[in-house]
């Protein structure tokens, strides 16, 4: 029996009359569009297309089984979208990727009620700080900031990444506060090196009145991870530029302060990345409602 995959890539390339339009549909590439359909092809024994550096045209044998089968597909496609177990329940494995710090402290939490609602889903998570490629290694979907739109991906914004200024009550005890982000330079910072660029993150703040001036870190302390720089300045041994969201409970208990409370920086958002597909899996489908609905009652 034929996979669903090369039938889809099938149907779409016939109705878009082009692999790389039914790639964008179906969120693959164009060479995995291809195979599949090359796939089908070897499995039946009969050419389905006419193949040329301009056009994609069906051959006779090509158009009489999209005919036989293109509304098949639909109501297929609409049957598996409905019911994934014999209850009806969306299930399976929900492999997600997310920002450690962010994902920690605000999407685990949600984690219990999700389960509770949804049991039959068994999580699948990564912390790791890395944009990962979401078709390629099987995420059902990706929270962070960051992410490269690809063809095939889907975007939703959860909060606005505010970075502020943060050190500890310790740390500031016997020191000057700063009055600008300039003044950051007279104190012991601690900065991150992205791995990806290899490079110390700058950051231009802002306040109110729309007035920029850089954030002039010194480099007493290199990390390469969030969660890492909260921690070292809650041990009191700097300042530090991070998200607002990542250190507010931080704030809220004491631990850390907010210097410079009239600027900040802006590093985007956070936001909740899946494939973009014809089908959905259920579990997915759940999982992206459940936690838009959350971050939209915390904003509310």
């Amino acid at each position: 029996m034929e996979t669903l995959a090369n039938l889809e890539s099938f149907v779409r390339s016939a109705e878009t009359g082009s692999f790389s339009a039914a790639a964008r549909l179906l969120a693959l590439t164009p060479a995995a569009v291809s195979r599949n359909v090359a796939i089908l092809e070897r499995n039946i024994g009969v050419r389905l297309f006419q193949r040329s550096t301009r056009k994609l045209s069906l051959t006779e044998a090509g158009e009489s089984f999209l005919a036989n089968i293109g509304g098949n597909l639909e109501a297929l496609q609409t049957a598996i979208n409905a019911v994934t177990t014999d209850q009806g329940e969306p299930a399976g494995v929900l492999k997600v990727s997310l920002a450690p710090t962010f994902g920690i402290g605000h999407i685990l939490p949600l984690l219990p009620a999700f389960l509770a609602r949804y049991p039959l889903i068994r999580p699948e998570w990564h912390f790791e700080n890395r944009a990962v490629d979401l078709i390629a290694e099987g995420y059902d979907a990706a929270i962070g900031g960051g992410f490269e739109l690809t063809p095939g991906v889907i975007s939703r914004t959860l909060a606005p990444a505010e970075v502020v200024a943060v050190a500890s009550p310790a740390y500031l005890a016997q020191r000057t506060l700063p009055a600008s982000p300039a003044d950051l330079a007279r104190h012991i910072g601690i900065v991150m090196r992205g791995s990806r660029t290899g490079r110390i993150r700058q950051w231009l703040m802002r306040d109110g009145a729309g007035n920029e001036v850089p954030a002039s870190m010194n480099e007493s302390i290199v990390l390469n991870d969030p969660a890492a720089m909260r921690e070292a300045a809650v041990l009191g041994l700097g300042v530090t530029l991070l998200v607002l969201s990542d250190v507010q409970p931080n704030i809220q208990r004491g631990e850390l302060v907010r210097l410079l409370p009239d600027w900040q920086a802006d590093a985007g958002a956070i936001s909740l990345y899946y494939p973009s597909r014809t089908l959905m899996p259920a579990k997915t489908r759940v999982f992206i409602d459940f936690v838009v609905a959350a971050f939209e009652t915390k904003t509310a």
